[in-house]
């Protein structure tokens, strides 16, 4: 039977699941337990996706994911096949581990994210795992309350943000949220048999529907179709947060002036994916290898330089944000 594809594209939320074959457990230790959050941060960072929640149940898992870089399929793929790896050498099996074809759905980035956190962290209340979620080792939650490092690599700040701007109440507006039974409209549609495609308003829906053919199949693999973002959208982006003109973008110079520039360039890449080529004629420069020298630069700068990270990600979610807008 034919799939329909996986509609991809850059900043796209998705709630991801997966269960054993036969229902089977995915889980069978805490040997198991502690391998899949390691390798779910390892893939984080190596993929560049950003996981809000997760709950890794006896039989199957949830996670909350961002993917800036439209890499979902290719990201998936490495979590899934590394972890099915390392499964089937630690308990002697050989094999499929899970039943197939993760389930996906793509997520309105607003407020049907703290419903969807929610439902995640209360899934193993509402199984019976235990009476309180505090007492659930094998999820997210605890993360929230948290300020230690090891959860460094949880982007829940985005999430918390939407509970209340104040950061010094994010903790209090949680512990409060997650108490409150799920929203009906969310549990009703993720406990059924079948998922829906989309979970967001009619806006966030059509909008998505019109720019991609939803109801394409393939009969192999999942095939990523991009919405991206135009030029201008990038371009403003940039120019806002360094509070420049549009024409210092496309000048270059030397040193820190070249820090608006290279982000820029960097973004094209990433976000839109447009060839070195592109990229080298679009800022005017002489050689693309140039293009690729700028990107390597800005990457190695983003490993150490966490004030050009979070400058990174947040033009990067202007860009998003104006993007759903259209």
């Amino acid at each position: 039977m034919s799939r329909p594809l996986r509609i991809q594209y850059p900043g796209a939320w998705y709630h991801i699941m997966n269960r054993g074959r036969r229902l089977e457990k995915i889980f069978n230790s805490t040997d198991d337990y502690e391998v899949f959050v390691e390798l779910l941060r390892e893939t984080s960072e190596m993929w560049n996706i950003r996981i809000a929640a997760y709950c890794l149940m006896p039989n199957h898992y949830h996670i909350l994911v961002q993917t800036p870089e439209a890499n979902l399929s290719r990201s998936m793929r490495h979590l899934n096949g590394i972890y099915t790896q390392n499964f089937n050498r630690r308990n002697n099996y050989d094999g499929t581990l899970f039943r197939g074809r993760y389930k996906s759905i793509l997520v309105s980035a607003d407020d049907y994210l703290l419903q969807l956190v929610r439902y995640i962290h209360r899934s193993p209340l509402k199984a019976g795992l235990v009476k309180t979620i505090n007492k659930y080792r094998w999820s997210s939650h605890k993360g929230y309350l948290s300020a230690a490092g090891k959860w460094d690599w949880l982007d829940k700040k985005f999430i918390l943000s939407m509970l209340t701007p104040k950061k010094k109440d994010w903790l209090k507006e949680y512990r409060k949220f997650i108490k409150k039974d799920c929203d009906e409209s969310v549990s009703g549609a993720l406990d059924g048999k079948r998922w829906p495609v989309f979970l967001g308003p009619d806006s966030f829906i059509d909008r998505v529907k019109s720019e991609y053919d939803a109801g394409k199949t393939d009969d192999e693999i999942p095939q990523a179709r991009s919405l991206v973002p135009e030029k201008e959208q990038i371009i403003n982006s940039v120019c806002g947060y360094y509070s420049i003109d549009t024409d210092e973008l496309f000048v270059s110079r030397r040193g820190q002036f070249n820090e608006p520039r290279n982000v820029a360039i960097y973004l094209f890449r990433r976000l839109r994916r447009d060839r070195l080529t592109q990229i080298c004629e679009e800022f005017k420069m002489q050689k693309y290898s140039s293009v690729s020298s700028v990107i390597e630069r800005v990457k190695a700068r983003l490993a150490v330089d966490k004030q050009l990270k979070k400058c990174v990600e947040k033009i990067s979610d202007d860009v998003i944000k104006s993007q759903e807008q259209i």
